[in-house]
């Protein structure tokens, strides 16, 4: 009794266990949930504000606004792109890491351009606009470059197994409009059989006649092919010799 109790007590202890697993994986992935649509949409409202001051008349703002927009457009797109791709072609996990090193200076420099935003000193922020653009030009060059390998790297993978393709389905329809040929054997093969076996010779005793010396064909059989009967030799014909006994004669009772 006290062995059932205690394995009943491990059994609730085992399902209470994992409940609580099962619960906690489901709050974490609804936190990812949350977290991920969060990002989304300050990501899309930050996007939607960058474009908004991007249109604003010439001035700092306005240019600080394009860099930034230009940045996190050209990363995006390279990190999508990568991501997706490394799932079918493992050598793109270099890529993807160099892409991650690279997103480091991608993130200093769209934060440090955030803050000038905000700085008050626009003389001081309109003398650096040559080197920030210098710098952002340089790190959206270098995701671009990664994207578009990336992507030609796919395509011809994809025209590579296309002509692959192509031509086995070649093969396979030209085997498949081959009817006309095995019509043609199917219907000649009777003919060509009659005419193997009209073709063939057989021995002369098959084609002669029973009780005559000569074949059907009706050509003349010399007298040296023809057999000989064998014929007892007359005794009266016959030859004595001297050491020869003599026949004794038959008697009858």
């Amino acid at each position: 009794m006290a062995e059932a109790i205690a394995i009943l007590a491990l059994l609730f202890v085992a399902f209470v266990a994992l409940g609580v697993y099962v619960t906690v994986k489901a709050v974490k992935a609804a936190k990812r949930g949350v977290d991920r649509t969060i990002t989304q949409a300050r990501r899309t409202v930050e996007d939607t504000t960058l474009r908004a001051k991007s249109y604003a008349p010439g001035g700092v703002t306005a240019e600080l606004a394009q860099l930034r927009l230009s940045l996190r457009t050209s990363m995006r797109a390279t990190q999508d792109a990568l991501e997706a791709g490394v799932a079918e072609d493992a050598s793109l996990k270099e890529s993807l890491e160099l892409f991650r090193r690279l997103s480091a200076h991608g993130h200093e420099l769209d934060e440090d351009l955030k803050r000038l935003e905000r700085d008050p000193d626009r003389a001081g922020v309109a003398a650096q606009l040559g080197e920030l653009r210098e710098r952002t030009e340089r790190i959206t060059h270098s995701a671009e470059s990664l994207r578009w390998a990336a992507r030609d790297r796919a395509r011809k993978f994809a025209d590579d197994d296309l002509a692959s393709l192509s031509a086995q389905i070649d093969v396979e329809a030209g085997a498949l409009r081959h009817w006309a040929g095995r019509e043609e054997d199917d219907l000649s093969w009777p003919e060509a059989a009659a005419g193997q076996a009209s073709a063939q010779t057989w021995p002369v005793e098959a084609d002669a006649q029973p009780g005559t010396g000569a074949p059907q064909g009706g050509g003349a059989a010399s007298d040296a092919d023809v057999p000989k009967a064998i014929t007892a030799q007359d005794p009266r014909q016959q030859t004595f010799y001297s050491w020869q006994k003599s026949t004794r004669p038959e008697t009858t009772n």
